[in-house]
This record gives C-alpha cells, structure tokens and sequence, in this order.
C-alpha cells in the first residue's frame, strides 16, 4: 500500500477525536441527541482548523444505524462504512472551486427531489462555497431555503465576506477558531506515540507555532520533517533545519547588536543566515514576532502565559525587556513590517534587508517622530549610564532659554528650570507615550520640530493649500495642547510650553535633525554631527 500522509491518515471519524474546536463539537452533538438536525450549515474559518472533517463526521453520524449516547456514530455499521469509504451516494460533495457554474447547482437541485437510499439522509457537503459565480448562488438559493425533510447542506468556506448574504441568512454558522500552539503540539505528541516515532518536545512546539493555528499544516511540516531524518530522533535544530528558521538565540544576539548600534556585527548574523541557506521571509517574520514577544512582556506582567514559549527563552525576554523602551521596539516592529511586505517579491532581498538593519541601528538616518523617540531614548541611556557629555561653547545670554507657563486652564505651576527643561526634551519619547492614540496619530505627520530663542517646543506642519491633511489644526486644538502640555507636566512636574505652527508656503520646513541638535548644544550637550 502506498504512503498515506499523516493528516490524512490521522484525520477525525469521531467528534470526540477533534481538537480544539469544542464550542462546535458540543452543539452538533446535542443537536444529534435531541433530533434538532439543522438543513443548512455555514462552517467558516482559516485552512485546516477541521470544517470539512467535522462536515463528513457529522454525515456519517445522523446516518449512522447505532449511533452512541455521545452523538459519535458507531464506525462499525455499513453506513459509516460506506461513508468512510467515500463509496456513500447519501454523502455528496463537491468542490466549488472547480465546479462553480449555474448548470453544476442545477444538478443538486435536481437530485435533492429523490430521497437516499440509505439511511435517513442526503448530505451535501460544498467545499469553498465562495467559489461559486452569482447565478450559481441564485439556484441555490431556493433550495437551500425550503429542502425535502431528508436534505441537509453543510456548506465551506475560508472566506465568508464572499457569500451574498441571502445566502448566509439561511444558514446555522459555524465560525471555526485557529487552534492553540499547546493544542496542536499536544495532537502531534500523541500521533508520533502511535506512530513509535522519537521527537523532541521543543521541536513539537517549534512545528506547532509555525502551523499558525492549522492542525492541517502542523502535520503536514511534520511530515516534511521526519521525511528528511528518517529513521532517526527529530530534534529542534533538525526542525529549524528542514523549515530554514533561526534558532531565538540569534534574535536575541541580533537585537543586542541593534541596541547598541553594530552595524558590522548586525550584518554578519544576517551573512550567517544567508550561508546557512535560511528563508530570508521566513527570518524577518520571525524576528518581527520576536520583537512582538518583547513589547507584549514589556508593556504588561500578566502577559507571561500568553506567549507559549519555553521558561529559558521567557528568562531571556525578561533581560533584553529592561534593555529597550516600548517606543523603540514599536519603531523596530514598524520597519520590519514595512521590509516584510517589500521583500514578498523583491528580487535582491538581502538588499533590502541590509538596509533595514542599518535603519535600526542609526535612527538618526530618518527625521520621522518614532526615530526621533529612538533617538531621545539612546541619549537617556547615555546619561544613566553616566556617559560624559562634551559642553560647548556658552551661548549668548548665558543661560539656555527658559520656558514660561503652558497656557492650560489649571493652576499655574512654576516654570520649568533650564535642567529641567532639558529632562523634558531628553525625555520626548516619554511624553508622546502619555498621550492619546488620536493625538499620536496626528504627531506623526509633523514635519519638524524645533525650539524657538523664548524655550518654546514648536510643532511645524506642513500642509498645501487644498490638502485632506488636518493633523496640523487637530494638534493646534486648545484641547490637544492642552493634553501635550499635560504629557509633559506628568514627565518632570513643570510648566513647559508647546506652540503649533502650520506651513502653508509650499516650501519644505527646515529639517528636524539640525534644530534639536542646536537645541540640545544649548543646553551644554553636544550631539555627534550627522553625515550629509
């Protein structure tokens, strides 16, 4: 007999042997005890989550002759038998991709007046339903309303926005949920038990994660991997072999390197990969995820159990999480985010990627205000590490400018000195991280921000005369300054003010970099001079 693959040879015949979709199994089970069989089914959800199996288990048991007090059918009957077969003329099922035309539903129109000739009914199961052309669904319409007692339809669908809703209000649906890591690790445990098959449970988990909530694919990249060490123990660097993906401990080297701005040494782990034959998509995927991993610890304590992953690699995340603000690892995920979608089809890819590193480890290549927090967030490190800073030259005046009182409607508090001032800019990334998601929103299209002689923070926009672009006159709102000024009151406990000017000439405004930089020189700090 020919090699069957494991999902296959592994698929459900009981409800009781499906996993991970208990909310479905209990209501067609009590539906089957107490005779409330429905006439038409709408199962929905991602690939490989179990809507065609639990359709053929549900056909196989309302026609099953001695069916259990559980609602599970008896296997042992000719019925469930045929059915299993795929020998049944009561069980019909058809693949809308391939059949999606008028004169295909005006078949099962025409069989559905003839009763089964076994059994109590005829089921017709229609995998991808959304494949079917409009007048296709039209046919179908009428029949599916008002089908012979003894019809029932249980129609399949991985896209359920495609089906007219005339179509979906005749139905019972049914949305299937992508099944959990430890549930489908679990399922592979068991299978390779049976199968006399020695896997690692790391590399069950590994395997589990990458199936993304499909059973399906979890068994198949199963199956992937102990074609390839046959005969032999299936480990996690085996997995991570046979699948081209990173071992998390070279994420975790990588984005050490990015923190601390290697761009030589960042290069040469991707050079690593890239030897070792590793899918460069598959890689930033990963990494992305990773970072993810990271925020998710870092923003909250009680996110430790929603991370599935092992206590060495939790212990790990601990680490890096104090290494690392929130605003930077968002900047980080937004880059990769961007790189992932460039790379789908791009033909130089090491390229691209290339450049991202280097993006990461110098935000001071980019003028946008996530690389700006990046950059406030490098400088505060410098300075609780202790690092000295290089004092210039005293300006005109004597004194760095101090800022007088915000104009909010509270109790005037008494201006900021100029060390405190200082803190606030430090501190920019702070602030934005206090503010609300609308106002976040609308700071991300300032073009530049500088500091005017009087210790003003200046917002400049720059809107064109017609423009859609309304994030420069939301931020001027007395209600929005009102909230930055806030941000900046709950960072040091000081008045500072904050100005929005908006540039309507058609001429780019004066470039970030160069401002906060004077700026910063005239509070004593001299920032490296950037490359032109």
């Amino acid at each position: 007999m020919s090699y069957v693959a494991l999902y296959r040879k592994f698929r459900p015949q009981t409800f009781d042997e499906v996993k991970g979709q208990d909310h479905i199994v209990t209501t067609l089970k009590n539906q089957i005890k107490t005779d409330r069989i429905g006439h038409a089914y709408l199962f929905t959800g991602t690939r490989g989550t179990g809507k065609t199996s639990i359709a053929k288990i549900l056909a196989r048991t309302i026609n099953c002759q001695h069916p259990d007090e559980n609602g599970n059918p008896c296997m042992e009957c000719p019925i469930c038998k045929a059915i299993t077969a795929n020998n049944s003329m009561n069980v019909i099922e058809m693949d809308a991709a391939s059949n999606n035309g008028v004169d295909n539903i005006r078949q099962i129109v025409e069989e559905v007046a003839y009763p089964p000739t076994e059994g109590k009914y005829k089921v017709y199961i229609i995998d991808e339903v959304h494949m079917l052309s409009t007048g296709a669904f039209n046919a179908l319409l009428k029949t599916l309303e008002e089908p012979p007692s003894y019809v029932v339809f249980i129609l399949a669908t991985t896209e359920v926005h495609k089906i007219p809703i005339t179509i979906l209000s005749r139905c019972q649906r049914y949305d299937f949920r992508r099944i959990s890591i430890d549930t489908i690790a679990a399922r592979l445990k068991e299978l390779m038990d049976k199968e006399g098959i020695e896997v690692e449970e790391r590399a069950l988990q590994y395997i589990a994660k990458a199936a993304d909530g499909s059973m399906r694919d979890g068994l198949s990249l199963l199956d992937q991997c102990i074609a390839f060490y046959i005969g032999q123990t299936l480990t996690y660097d085996n997995v991570l072999k046979v699948l081209g993906a990173i071992d998390t401990e070279v994420f975790s080297k990588l984005l050490r390197y990015i923190i601390g701005g290697q761009i030589t040494q960042a290069i040469s782990i991707l050079e690593e990969i890239i030897t070792q034959g590793r899918d460069l998509n598959q890689f930033v995927n990963d990494f992305t995820w990773y970072l993810r991993n990271l925020m998710l610890l870092k923003s909250s304590e009680d996110m430790e159990e929603a991370l599935e992953m092992s206590s060495d690699n939790l212990a790990l995340l601990k680490e890096e999480a104090q290494m690392v603000d929130t605003e930077v690892l968002m900047r980080y995920i937004q880059v990769l985010s961007a790189l992932s979608n460039d790379i789908k089809y791009a033909s130089q890819k090491r390229v691209l990627i290339e450049i991202a590193l280097i993006k990461l480890c110098k935000p001071e290549m980019e003028t946008d205000i996530s690389a700006l927090n990046n950059r406030m967030a490098n400088l505060e490190k410098k300075l609780e590490d202790g690092i000295p800073m290089v004092a210039p030259a005293q300006v005109s005046g004597g004194q760095a400018p101090t800022p007088s009182m915000a104009p909010v409607k509270k109790e005037p508090l008494p201006a900021a000195l100029p060390e405190e001032v200082k803190q606030v800019v430090q501190r920019w990334g702070s602030v934005v991280g206090k503010l609300s998601p609308i106002t976040k929103m609308a700071l991300k299209k300032m073009n530049t921000m500088t500091v005017n002689n009087a210790g003003e923070l200046v917002l400049i926009f720059d809107q064109n005369q017609g423009s859609d672009d309304m994030s420069g006159d939301i931020v001027n709102r007395p209600d929005t300054m009102a909230e930055i000024a806030g941000a900046a009151e709950q960072v040091i406990g000081k008045a500072v003010v904050v100005k929005v000017e908006i540039n309507n000439s058609g001429v780019k405004s004066q470039s970030t970099r160069t401002d906060v930089r004077d700026y910063f020189a005239g509070l004593g700090i001299e920032i490296e001079q950037e490359d032109n």
